[in-house]
């Protein structure tokens, strides 16, 4: 049987179990009399009932239509192991149903029963986030190969281009050797763009205002045609980060808009907005507090055929784009423990990053 971390009493005599309080899923522990025990803050979001509201109320109060889930808990009870349900329609307090799927554990502890729930959709979309994110990660591992092995013919193409000028006295001829020149030089900037993700965060105490005032300029100056305007809240602490890498994934992702507002008539609008997020799940990891930024456009939306594709290498919407700059920016988030989404549709873009407040650092 499972036995969880010792109970510890708060003022409020309702104390939490520190190794359930971090969970992503939601828990509820349960009495001898089926009474709820204790729940952790997932099970408050889960339910939209305050941990208060959730202590002292008997499941079958809190649960009047769930046979399933009360079949799962005899089970449990008679055979002293765990036993899951995957399907369960739960009303609370006469809300919308959830869709859930619950694993019930007999512990030995002050209280009997363990309940922990998952939200149906939220497990699919979590499987949905791995499949991406491992195909993404094969998909990097693919073009940093080819960098590698097109870099060295690169730099042998250009060297040769520039003897070959030398040996020339015809501008007509001289005029070739130059586009070889500048493509050899194109081509390697590419090369350079898909290898530079992969170093390691520096980090050091950031200001995410600070950082995107500076990206908000830079593309104004580059985009005069586009409003950007700003929704700030100032209470947000600054935050370890390395401030480069967040700029260049911030100005990828802005100037992505701004060039896709070139397509459309005026107005053409941006709009930044930060936020505190709290109980966020990123990567399996549940945090209290979250940055999350919100980068807004008017523009024509991300075509359905690439919708799923368009933080993988070398996938642009944009004829004469290089597919790069949302990888580069997917990449430098995830290695600050963050994530980055794309929601779409004609006349309205909008990306959300999000990143923890606080977290273990890449390789410290």
């Amino acid at each position: 049987m499972f036995s969880p971390p010792p109970y510890l009493p708060t003022d409020e005599g309702v104390g939490p179990y520190p190794g359930l309080e971090l969970l992503a899923t939601a828990v509820l522990l349960l009495g001898e009399d089926r009474v709820v025990r204790y729940a952790n803050p997932a099970a408050e979001n889960l339910f939209e009932l305050s941990r208060r509201q959730l202590i002292g109320c008997e499941a079958r109060t809190l649960f009047p239509d769930a046979p399933a889930l009360f079949q799962a808990i005899d089970k449990a009870l008679t055979t002293g192991a765990s036993y899951t349900e995957q399907e369960l329609e739960l009303s609370v307090n006469g809300k919308q149903k959830l869709h859930l799927s619950c694993t019930v554990s007999v512990v030995e502890s002050e209280a009997t029963l363990l309940l922990e729930f998952r939200h149906i959709d939220q497990q699919l979309r979590i499987a949905r986030e791995e499949r991406l994110l491992e195909q993404q990660q094969a998909n990097r591992e693919l073009i940093r190969s080819l960098a590698h092995e097109i870099k060295n013919p690169l730099g042998g193409i250009r060297g040769a281009a520039q003897l070959l000028e030398r040996e020339l006295d015809r501008p007509p001829l001289i005029e070739y050797t130059q586009v070889i020149i500048g493509e050899a030089d194109r081509l390697q900037s590419l090369v350079n763009r898909l290898l530079t993700p992969h170093r390691l965060p520096s980090y050091r105490r950031t200001n995410i205002h600070e950082l995107l005032a500076r990206v908000s300029s830079v593309v104004q100056a580059e985009f005069p045609d586009v409003a950007i305007a700003s929704d700030f809240d100032i209470s947000l602490p600054e935050f370890d980060a390395d401030p480069e890498q967040l700029t260049q994934a911030m100005l990828n992702v802005v100037r992505n808009a701004a060039q896709a507002l070139q397509t459309v008539l005026p107005p053409r609008e941006i709009r930044l907005t930060t936020r505190v997020a709290r109980s966020v799940t990123m990567a399996k990891r549940r945090y209290q507090l979250a940055l999350a930024v919100t980068i807004e456009d008017n523009g024509p939306g991300v075509p359905d055929a690439i919708r799923d594709k368009i933080f993988f290498p070398l996938v642009s919407g944009r004829e004469g784009g290089s597919g790069l700059g949302l990888t580069i920016a997917q990449t430098f988030i995830a290695q600050h423990n963050g994530t980055i989404e794309c929601e779409s549709a004609p006349g309205h873009t909008q990306f959300t990053i999000l990143l923890p407040l606080e977290f273990s650092r890449v390789g410290a």
